[in-house]
């Protein structure tokens, strides 16, 4: 489990890096085509049969199409923004986001949930720098792309949390990231000259990008979660945006800023907080 977190953490820093050899909508296509070939053996150990069911479409083509615009905002965040910071304010205020959304679609909420959202759009802030640089800096190249990073997640999260109650999950997966490929093909345009750049860097960086953190985390995070419980296994997550901070630190000299800290913790803190009631009780 602790693995697979570091090949989630360390994926940003790894796609800055990628950033260097094909566009983004050439890494997305690579990132998931790959990704589905390296999850047949998966499916083969857990003797899951890979089928196919018309009824799966209407699950299957609404989650390839968020992956695909997560996936072209996370190369392009990666691209134009910090890595590490990026990471940070993704996967800590994901949670708050979806929580959000599962309050709206609801219509109902605690004073437990709305101290949480309170605290990560306060840790989100810290972390965004907006304090310093003000909100309109949010919507500039550098930044815009981690906030839509994490909407879409959240969205992500909520129909595949739906979706794998009608579809076996390591198929749902499979299937998934295949039809992303598919549908991201049209848009590709690998040429010689990019493949004449490829060298010995770029191959570390696209495992740990298409297969240790898609294949290998995913994989893991979900047979965990069915083994352990899930509150035991989102734990692990808290460890992921110090991953991604220390990663992009040493692969990219990215500085590591006290706010960027901070704000993730108060990020972590919020989750806490609305998964633990008794914190404020």
């Amino acid at each position: 489990m602790s693995l697979s977190m570091v090949s989630w953490g360390v994926a940003w820093a790894n796609a800055k890096i990628l950033g260097r050899y094909f566009d983004f909508y050439d890494l997305v296509f690579l990132r998931f085509f790959f990704g589905s070939l390296s999850l047949l053996p998966i499916l083969f150990l857990t003797n899951e049969k890979l089928s196919f069911k018309i009824d799966y479409i209407k699950y299957i083509v609404p989650a390839s199409t968020l992956f695909l615009l997560y996936n072209i905002s996370f190369f392009m965040g990666t691209h134009y923004g910090e890595a590490g910071r990026g990471a940070v304010f993704a996967t800590t205020t994901n949670p708050i986001i979806t929580l959000l959304l599962m309050s709206i679609i609801s219509r109902k909420i605690n004073r437990y949930e709305v101290c949480g959202i309170a605290l990560g759009l306060i840790g989100g802030s810290l972390i965004m720098d907006i304090h310093r640089s003000g909100i309109s800096d949010m919507f500039n190249k550098s930044n815009i792309f981690f906030p839509i990073c994490s909407f879409l997640w959240a969205l992500i999260t909520i129909f595949i949390s739906y979706s794998q109650k009608k579809v076996p999950p390591f198929q749902f997966i499979f299937l998934c990231y295949f039809f992303t490929a598919i549908i991201s093909s049209p848009f590709t345009s690998i040429s010689y000259s990019e493949l004449k750049t490829i060298d010995f860097v770029f191959y570390p960086n696209f495992f740990m990008v298409a297969i240790a953190s898609m294949a290998f985390g995913t994989s893991v995070y979900m047979y965990a979660s069915r083994t352990i419980g899930p509150i035991r296994s989102s734990v692990f997550i808290f460890s992921v945006p110090f991953i991604a901070l220390i990663s992009a630190k040493i692969l990219l000299d990215e500085k590591i800023e006290p706010e960027t800290v901070l704000g993730g913790i108060i990020c972590i803190f919020a989750i806490l907080i609305v998964n633990n009631k008794r914190i404020l009780s």
